[in-house]
């Protein structure tokens, strides 16, 4: 029978889908004998992951429950599979953001400000706000008190399923996308990554939502942020690395550019880091996925995975093949 070890600190009526012919054995963070088990489902948060593994004995498959993987390699090495949970977060990505390019234009962190303040007047800091993100300096009438969505020329850095979740809920804003990947490709057209300085002058919002590798480190960074227009709004739905965090502090100091982001560089961010302070930012600690259909629709991904494991099939998420 096939022993798969899971996280201590999920349900296990959360398993009640998972192929017969296995023995789910509860996983804690604190284990204090070694455990022999064949597939792990590791803890969701890396840190417990990575304190339980030194435990546990015999593992030849891993099945995230995120999507993105980057930490197990080095933990467990090459001789293990390991599959992600590509399209169990979709959904919860996308909406995040949408939700956080919609705070953004909509000025809700200083309506926020403002509600807390209990100062109504206090709603004129926005057409000053306006005048000095987008360097429009024009008298309108009535003045700017946020900005719309609708026609926002915007730059999709990455068009894998997530990023085409994220096309699907932009599309009733009516934006004008353009898409961008590893490579090119014709229908629909998206542009090769090494055209991306070429767009970032002509887009008003820039979404990254790339996987983390050597390739897309540092892809946005003090000459990324020099080619965009003044105002330009980056979405960071990646990973923190993909965005050099020096350079995103220089270019928020400066005025010249707002972000929307969900992860950072570091992370955890260390109380204290300038990152925390900087204006026109919008920061969620890497909570962009964590709604109530988190484990759920991970341990869906995880069970069909283990069925073809199971029937000698081919797996459908490898991320590492084991050696």
């Amino acid at each position: 029978m096939i022993r798969v070890g899971y996280p201590s600190t999920i349900s296990i009526e959360l398993f009640r889908d998972f192929p017969v012919g296995i023995e789910l054995i509860p996983i804690s963070e604190k284990l204090d004998h070694d455990v022999k088990i064949d597939v792990w489902i590791p803890d969701p948060y890396p840190t417990r992951a990575m304190r339980a593994w030194p435990r546990l004995r015999g593992v030849r498959l891993i099945i995230s429950m995120l999507a993105g993987t980057e930490w197990i390699p080095p933990l467990v090495g090459p001789h293990v599979t390991i599959c992600n949970a590509q399209g169990a977060h979709n959904v919860a990505t996308a909406e995040w953001v949408v939700g956080a390019i919609l705070a953004t234009l909509k000025y809700f962190p200083l309506y926020l400000d403002v509600q807390r303040s209990g100062v109504w007047k206090r709603r004129f800091e926005a057409p000053q706000y306006y005048a000095a993100i987008t360097g429009d300096a024009t008298p309108i009438y009535p003045p700017v008190m946020l900005e719309d969505l609708a026609g926002k020329r915007v730059l999709l850095v990455g068009y894998g399923e997530i990023g085409k979740e994220i096309e699907h809920m932009l599309a009733p804003f009516r934006v004008e996308l353009t898409r961008v990947a590893r490579s090119a490709r014709i229908k629909p057209k998206v542009h090769p990554a090494v055209e991306l300085d070429q767009l970032i002058p002509s887009v008003d919002i820039i979404i990254l939502i790339v996987p983390a590798t050597n390739e897309t480190r540092g892809l946005i960074g003090a000459e990324q942020f020099a080619l965009m227009r003044q105002g330009t709004l980056v979405v960071n739905a990646a990973r923190g690395a993909v965005v050099n965090t020096d350079a995103l502090v220089e270019a928020l100091k400066a005025g010249k550019i707002r972000a929307a982001i969900d992860v950072t560089d570091p992370e955890p961010l260390p109380e204290g880091h300038p990152l925390w302070s900087c204006p026109n930012l919008l920061i969620t600690p890497h909570v962009g996925a964590a709604s109530p259909q988190m484990a759920p629709n991970a341990l869906r991904t995880a069970a069909d995975e283990l069925r073809r494991y199971l029937n000698g099939e081919p797996l459908h998420r490898v991320v590492q093949q084991a050696t």
